[in-house]
């Protein structure tokens, strides 16, 4: 199955949510215990950029037992995601030295997210909740203190919070909002690459949402800011969520107001418009010269694929 056919237009990865959060459930520690000792209860297992995976066969799979993921050294703390055909799902983190010690074995692998799920290795349907999973765990391994008088906190509400049993201070997962936009001029786009892309690879200017700041204003100030160009007519196209923490992509399109383009060179190698043909060979891996567009598991296709559809 191509990228194409496993992230359709319009459809990146992570956005496909089978998973009943089932929020009420959180506050009732007693119902929690016993839906995780459910036989029908699983869990995904993260370790930073990684899942747990466990041979089937011919098959790896990253769906877990809780006994499972716990008899291959993850840890007991487990975080509700929600049900999923009414079975409990559960999201857990596996220790440095625990997945070390998986090393070499034939059952079982830790594999880099990204990569399988762009070659299919995961059913699309199973992304949204694995990068629940990995959102919460990295925040609870990022914040086990608490920030306003440095005791160490507890998990409460299914994984949801974080509390200080010294101040009270109550302690949320935060999602970092990020803007990524399509802008136009005509029968152009423009496309930038940062150095750490593959090479030959261009993709749509992107940015973090300062504090009070619109969507709007963010996207025409990350442009401005990476390529010199000024926008207009900023409009939504849809969000992906993006478990690199923990953030959300807000896709957007936009008119350019001028053509020439500054690049800033510390945050981008490169910037420049591409006909509509260019983009068409880009995003197919047909681009004489080698360059080459966004991946389909990536919102950024999306937004070029749609201005390439709508044209």
């Amino acid at each position: 199955m191509s990228p194409f056919d496993l992230f359709p237009l319009g459809q990146p990865a992570f956005v496909h949510n089978t998973i009943d959060r089932a929020a009420h459930l959180r506050f009732h520690d007693d119902r929690l215990i016993a839906l995780e000792r459910s036989p029908s209860a699983h869990a995904y297992v993260v370790h930073r950029d990684s899942i747990l995976l466990k041979r089937d066969g011919e098959a790896m799979r990253a769906l877990l037992s809780v006994d499972e993921a716990l008899g291959l050294g993850a840890n007991p703390g487990t975080i509700f995601l929600g049900l999923r055909d009414g079975a409990a799902l559960f999201g857990m983190g596996i220790s440095q030295g625990a997945a070390e010690a998986l090393s070499g074995r034939d059952d079982v692998a830790i594999t880099e997210l990204r990569g399988l799920a762009m070659q299919g290795g995961i059913p699309p349907d199973q992304l949204a909740g694995i990068a629940m999973a990995k959102s919460m765990v990295s925040w609870h391994q990022r914040h086990g203190f608490c920030a306003n008088c440095g005791t160490r906190t507890a998990m409460r509400e299914g994984g949801w919070k974080r509390e200080c049993p010294n101040c009270k201070t109550e302690h949320f997962p935060r999602t970092d909002p990020v803007v990524i936009s399509l802008v136009a001029h005509g029968d152009r786009c423009l496309l930038g690459r940062q150095q750490r892309f593959p090479s030959g690879m261009y993709s749509c200017l992107a940015g973090f949402v300062e504090a009070a700041e619109t969507i709007e204003d963010a996207v025409c100030r990350e442009v401005f800011e990476e390529s010199g160009i000024r926008c207009t007519d900023v409009t939504y196209y849809m969000t992906q969520p993006w478990p690199y923490p923990s953030s959300l992509m807000i896709g957007c399109r936009a008119k350019a107001l001028n053509e020439d383009i500054v690049v800033d060179r510390t945050e981008l190698e490169d910037a420049r418009w591409f006909s509509r043909e260019e983009a068409r060979l880009m995003l197919t891996r047909q681009h004489p010269d080698g360059l080459t567009g966004p991946h389909p598991f990536a919102i950024a296709h999306h937004l070029v694929g749609e201005w390439l559809k709508a044209g």
